[in-house]
């Protein structure tokens, strides 16, 4: 299992409606440091896929990914956000190599377990309108 690609015509079926938590990379084309994270998103959607959905946006590919980009205040590429109940609770800027960035996934895993065991319902929902 490899990562989704999401856009902000599905993030909220993919996001907030998600049985599980999201993990989502932030990327565009034209961002080296993101195509090099690229296989190592695969691999955490394969590694951790009984307890994340792992999802990627390209937020270049058109203004409404751009403005899901913004709303998550977004600033530099590639960023993760980890996403509980389509809150977002945290976030990881820039390249990590592949041990720190699944050590850090791991921690997340482990300092939100409420997150993982549980899952609530938003009582309000996020949906971008173009």
């Amino acid at each position: 299992m490899s990562a989704i690609n999401i856009d902000s015509d599905n993030w909220d079926l993919e996001v907030n409606k998600s049985e599980k938590p999201v993990l989502v990379e932030f990327w565009h084309q034209h961002c080296v440091w993101c195509k090099k994270l690229n296989p190592i998103i695969d691999e955490l959607a394969r590694i951790f896929s009984e307890k994340l959905k792992v999802a990627k946006i390209n937020i270049l590919s058109n203004e409404k990914n751009a403005r899901v980009a913004e709303y998550f205040g977004v600033m530099g590429t590639p960023t993760i956000i980890l996403f509980c109940h389509g809150r977002p609770i945290e976030s990881i800027v820039g390249y990590r190599p592949k041990e720190t960035l699944f050590m850090e996934i791991q921690r997340m895993i482990d300092s939100y377990k409420d997150c993982f065991e549980k899952h609530t319902p938003l009582e309000k929902r996020l949906i971008f309108y173009g």
